[in-house]
Parts: C-alpha cells; sequence; structure tokens
C-alpha cells in the first residue's frame, strides 16, 4: 500500500512539474476598461461623473485632455433649467461676456463622432454632450438631465452620469462658478 502511495505521489509531482500545452492553459479574462471620474468642486459643493470610455471612447478621451488641461476650472454654468444644468463654453470665464454664454465652444476642434449608445437614456442624472445642431461637432459643453427627457434620445452622447453630488447639481443656478475640477 505504502508502495502504490509512494509511486501515485511521484506521479502526481511529475504532472505538476510538465508544462501545459499553450492550447489547453487559462488565459486570465482581460480586465474591465477603467471609466475615468471627473470631480467638480462648485460654490454649492461637489459633484462626481463618471464617463462611459468603453461606450464613446473618443468623447471621453477629448473631456479628458480638456480637464487635465484645466478647461473647466473657473467657468460658470451658462444654462439652467427645469430638466439641466449646462456648462463648458470657454466664455462663461468672463462675467462682462454673459450675454455670449451658451454659444462658445472650447476654442479646439470638435470631437468629430456621433458615438451614440443604445443602452444610455436621458434619464435623471445622465450626462451628455451638447452641441448646435450637428452631433458630431459637440465640443466642450456637457449637460447633466436633473429629470427623464426620453424625447432627446438619440439626438445626443450620453457620455457619464452622476455618481456623487445629485443633491448639489440639484442646487446649481446660473452663474454659479466652478471652482477647482480633478480627475480620478
Amino acid at each position: 500500500m505504502r508502495r502504490v502511495l509512494l509511486a501515485s505521489l511521484v506521479l502526481l509531482g511529475l504532472a505538476l512539474a510538465l508544462p501545459v500545452p499553450a492550447d489547453m492553459q487559462t488565459k486570465p479574462a482581460p480586465s474591465p476598461a477603467v471609466n475615468p471620474v471627473l470631480v467638480f468642486d462648485t460654490a454649492k459643493g461637489s459633484f462626481e461623473i463618471e464617463l462611459f470610455a468603453t461606450e464613446a471612447p473618443k468623447s471621453v478621451e477629448h473631456i479628458v485632455a480638456l480637464m487635465k488641461k484645466g478647461f473647466y476650472r473657473g467657468q460658470h454654468f451658462h444654462r439652467v433649467t427645469a430638466s439641466l444644468v449646462q456648462w463648458g463654453d470657454l466664455q462663461s470665464r468672463d462675467m462682462s461676456r454673459r450675454d455670449y454664454w451658451g454659444k462658445g465652444s472650447s476654442g479646439a476642434s470638435p470631437i468629430g463622432v456621433f458615438e451614440l449608445s443604445k443602452k444610455r437614456s436621458h434619464v435623471r442624472g445622465a450626462v451628455g454632450l451638447a452641441h448646435s445642431g450637428n452631433p458630431a461637432g459637440a465640443s466642450s459643453q456637457l449637460y447633466i438631465m436633473k429629470t427623464p427627457s426620453p424625447g432627446i434620445d438619440g439626438q445626443y452622447a450620453i457620455i457619464g452620469r452622476v455618481t456623487v453630488g445629485m443633491a448639489v447639481v440639484d442646487k446649481i443656478a446660473v452663474a454659479d462658478l466652478i471652482k477647482n475640477t480633478s480627475l480620478k
């Protein structure tokens, strides 16, 4: 019995030491894409936006590049309605240009694509890219839905969602200042 047990252990040891053919090896599952998180600090508090990197890669890359440059820091919210809050016009840094707020962009080239996801809808907390008629012409203006608006689904790219601070978004008024921004 001892010899059989010892022989079994030796065979098991050899089997464990032999290399496994490549076609039989298990490959680790690919890790999910990490979605960047934008943090906006305002006079009313902070809110965070998770961006959908897989669904809107070019749009997310464009907005993240603007964030890294500090583009949104020092801007004012230029449009606030019962259903949304909007910002992202470079002119909104200048209070004397208030009549023109919302008509500009980052000054850089537009994103150039319309990344429409059929998975996303204009629900409360959805973050989209504003544009002036051509979805591929979106550049830097973002909006957050305060109420569901399914009637505009398919017209604007939804690129993220508010994950923290929706109560802060509800308090924002026109001309409120974005004091600081960061990426998580």
